[in-house]
């Protein structure tokens, strides 16, 4: 077997990233990247054969540095300078940038494999996460639609809808929402703009509504007072995915509306959201898991999930709560096969 000789980071020497794959890890668009090559002289500081250009790891730690000062508020020509080193000493800000972060070990593994603990800038604790989770969040923070749409997209086509949610956009949605609780709220709009371009990704990502078909729609709606409906969006866009009938009535659905809804579709199975134990109510799940429809003789009653943390010790036998959505994903398939 071959040994390849490493640099001082641990990478290969000849390998490196695509630009794709930089512009992910640093939230940015793959056209901002060769805009800094082109204009700035920012590019791989090594050339490779072929007309794919890769980039070390020293290449990374220049662009980290123009993500950090560019996002001060630093013009794009001057930042450059200063990361090439061309600045006078007095125009380099004399406290750290808050996007610099620290740089992984090494840039030339595969991204999917790729886990780190991450800061994204302004102290945005990730943890133990994919690499993406850094871009995504850097894209947020900088309040970029393009760069995060794109990156979004991307980790959703690359691993697939129920791996993208679970490793890579849920940890950063939840890394956003500790940040704003602990800061005074300073990042509410964040959240919220990373919550709106994630409900956006999970449309595009998914076909047309399926058709329906006898006894295998899925309903899915948060319960009375409960307005948090992303999760309820991400099991319904990877339902679809797999071909199957759902309808989604989203946030805060009124007690008349649901069991409405229940008999008009009469579905396999029902979905019930809660993200607080405030709006949980096991009475009403257990109301609408008695509901029957159908000829006599042929009655037939829906399978009610209890899905979300608000449901926590507040469920009861018959009443299925999934721990996650692939969880929730394999045994809605399952009720499905059953019914239909």
């Amino acid at each position: 077997m071959a040994v390849h000789e490493r640099d001082d980071e641990g990478v290969p020497v000849g390998a490196g990233l695509t630009t794709g794959e930089v512009a992910r890890r640093l939230g940015v668009a793959p056209t901002t990247v060769r805009t800094w090559d082109r204009r700035y002289g920012l590019g791989p500081a090594a050339h490779t054969g072929g007309r794919h250009r890769r980039w070390t790891a020293g290449d990374m730690a220049r662009l980290e540095r123009m993500c950090a000062l560019t996002a001060t508020g630093i013009a794009p020509a001057e930042a450059a300078r200063m990361v090439r080193g061309d600045a006078p000493p007095e125009a380099v800000p004399a406290r750290p940038a808050p996007e610099a972060a620290p740089r992984p070990a090494a840039y030339a593994a595969p991204r999917p494999a790729v886990r780190a603990r991450s800061r994204a800038g302004s102290g945005l604790r990730l943890g133990d996460v994919r690499q993406e989770c850094k871009g995504i969040a850097r894209a947020a923070l900088r309040l970029d639609a393009a760069a995060l749409d794109e990156l979004l997209e991307a980790t959703i086509d690359e691993h697939g809808l129920v791996t993208a949610w679970t490793e890579v956009i849920m940890p950063t949605l939840q890394a956003v929402g500790r940040k704003w609780e602990s800061s005074g709220e300073k990042y509410v709009e964040v959240e919220h703009f990373l919550s709106w371009h994630v409900s956006g990704a999970l449309r595009r990502s998914t076909p047309s509504a399926v058709a329906d078909r006898p006894g295998a729609t899925t309903v899915l709606a948060c319960v009375p007072g409960e307005n948090h409906t992303l999760p309820l969006e991400a099991l319904a866009a990877a339902l679809a995915e797999r071909g199957l009938p759902v309808r989604m009535f989203g946030g805060a659905l009124p007690v008349e509306s649901l069991v409405t809804a229940v008999r008009r579709t009469g579905p396999a199975a029902v979905g019930l959201w809660a993200q607080s134990r405030t709006t949980a109510s096991r009475p009403l799940a257990q109301h609408v898991a008695a509901m029957e429809w159908g000829v006599r003789g042929a009655r037939r009653k829906p399978v009610v999930l209890t899905i979300g943390p608000g449901w926590a010790g507040r469920t009861s036998a018959g009443l299925p709560r999934p721990a996650g959505l692939a969880e929730a994903v394999t045994l809605l398939e399952s009720v499905v096969s059953h019914k239909s």
